[in-house]
């Protein structure tokens, strides 16, 4: 849906009568924060989703913890086991 510079500045001027000039910036706040908070906890639901789907599989290895070779090997074994899916 893609909106023309008509309809932008015709939703501006509604709510710009609707709210006052003192209240929008306050709404364009909302507005803004709402959105960031809807796209976190929907990143949050994506990870939460992988995280189960890995952890019907193994536990996961803290790869802080692990040498260059064992490395190696847990990221071919999570390729192949996502390439299994």
């Amino acid at each position: 849906m893609n909106f023309g510079t008509t309809e932008i500045l015709l939703i501006v001027a509604v709510l710009f009568l609707l709210f006052g000039a003192s209240r929008l910036p306050q709404l364009a706040k909302s507005l803004g924060q709402s959105r960031k908070a809807f796209k976190e906890g929907m990143r949050e639901a994506e990870e939460e989703e992988r995280s189960g789907q890995l952890n019907n599989a193994a536990p996961a290895p803290q790869i802080t913890q692990m040498s260059d070779a064992e490395l190696k090997a847990e990221m071919e074994r999570r390729t192949a086991a996502k390439a299994e899916h």
